[in-house]
């Protein structure tokens, strides 16, 4: 008689390595993640002699939550997260450093916990604080796993790549070990905002033959190729990041003092010296007037940030790897900003606004373009109208889009 109970487990065995194989076969590419602005969770520790203010904890035994850590964006408290995060700026070495007695860590490299959610909390506060987390899961579901076929690369996005050299260091290293780990299968990098430029100064920089022994492709996401408008407000004004409950004023001081901000402002390659930026009472600004822009405001060190950065990825030199460009369109984007009386530089100015991603102006978006017909490797490039910024990373038609290519 059949022993039906042997082949019962035979039956469930098969199953699984039929599992396993279908897993095999569905994760065919690796993928690395490079965040942008915002896009990485930043921990903290403390040994500060002085603060802000009474509220402000100067020593802590332990490292916590930084970035993003909503309790910090508090009243009162947001100071203190204002005096942690800020960066100083040496003019004599163009570099910059963190407030003495701050040490601050980016966790997690070459996992995917710290640029899926930006806030390790989550379930106790808001899914808004959701970043690479729906293309992960929907990853994981094609059979991906975390850690070892689908891989995060954050890093610190106040900075620019001027000051990546240990960042561009382990990222080589990643995508080698990814390559390696993943029976010598090319990698698929997958970049959002920032990340782009920053990935884009990467290759640049590496050989052609290691990008075509390493990568299948680079697939960019809201890639904020000649800046944008947007970054001008956080100088002048600040910027609260669409928190309800933080004024843009309380943040400035740490927005201006991010060499990224000065990196993403808008390139005269894709700015006319004649379209105004910012306006107010007493004179307009262009891209010909940033010095003047720093002046007025009176912090210096930020046009030397603006120096140290603008030529980084200007000419926009082609990546050497096919390229898979998406972003959104038709999204109310800032194209100038009108400081009326009594308003420059404190107060939130009126917002003129044109196509783009709700972020990223739709010229610079479109900067990819710019490579059709200078590299041998293929240029594809997607619009998702009403898509904007960041909630793109969620979007089902781009998360289909992903599944083509890391499955082709």
């Amino acid at each position: 008689m059949v022993d039906m109970e042997k082949m019962g487990s035979r039956f469930l065995l098969l199953c699984v390595i039929i599992c396993e194989l279908t897993t095999l076969l569905e994760a065919r590419y690796p993928v690395v993640l490079v965040p942008g602005d915002g896009g990485s969770q930043f921990l903290a520790k403390l040994n500060k002699s002085t603060g802000p203010h009474e509220f402000c904890q100067q020593k802590t035994s332990y490292y916590f939550n930084l970035w993003l850590n909503l309790e910090e964006l508090a009243p009162y408290v947001i100071d203190c997260f204002v005096d942690n995060m800020k960066l100083h700026y040496n003019s004599t070495s163009h570099t910059t450093s963190n407030t003495p007695g701050v040490d601050i860590v980016i966790p997690g490299f070459g996992n995917t916990s710290s640029v899926e959610w930006l806030d390790p909390d989550y379930y106790v506060h808001f899914s808004s604080t959701s970043y690479f987390a729906p293309i992960v899961e929907a990853l994981v579901k094609w059979g991906y796993k975390r850690g070892e076929s689908v891989r995060g690369a954050p890093y610190d996005f106040r900075k620019a790549p001027n000051e990546f050299d240990v960042f561009y260091k382990n990222l080589t290293s990643l995508v080698e070990d990814t390559y390696v780990r993943n029976n010598n299968t090319k990698v698929v990098l997958i970049a959002h905002s920032m990340g782009n430029p920053t990935t884009l100064y990467f290759l640049n920089h590496r050989p052609q033959v290691w990008k075509d022994k390493y990568l299948h492709c680079f697939i960019t996401i809201s890639g904020v190729w000649g800046g944008a408008v947007k970054p001008l407000r956080l100088f002048s004004a600040g910027d609260n990041l669409n928190v309800p409950f933080v004024e843009g004023i309380n943040v400035r001081e740490e927005q201006r003092s991010m060499p990224s901000s000065a990196f993403l402002m808008p390139s005269e390659k894709f700015w006319a010296a004649n379209e105004v930026l910012v306006s107010q009472p007493k004179r307009n600004y262009t891209v010909k007037d940033y010095k003047a822009f720093f002046t007025d405001l009176g912090i210096p060190n930020a046009y030397l940030m603006r120096q140290d950065t603008e030529n980084l990825v200007k000419d926009l030199i082609p990546p050497g790897v096919e390229i898979h460009c998406l972003h959104g369109v038709k999204m109310p984007t800032p194209l100038q900003f009108i400081f009326g009386e009594g308003m420059w530089p404190d107060k939130q100015p009126k917002v003129v606004t044109g196509n783009g991603d709700g972020t990223v102006n739709i010229r610079s978006l479109h900067g990819c373009l710019s490579w059709q017909g200078k590299q041998k490797q293929k240029i594809y490039h997607k619009e998702f109208p009403k898509a904007e910024h960041t909630e793109i990373l969620s979007n089902k038609d781009v998360l289909a889009y992903i599944k083509t290519v890391v499955n082709s």
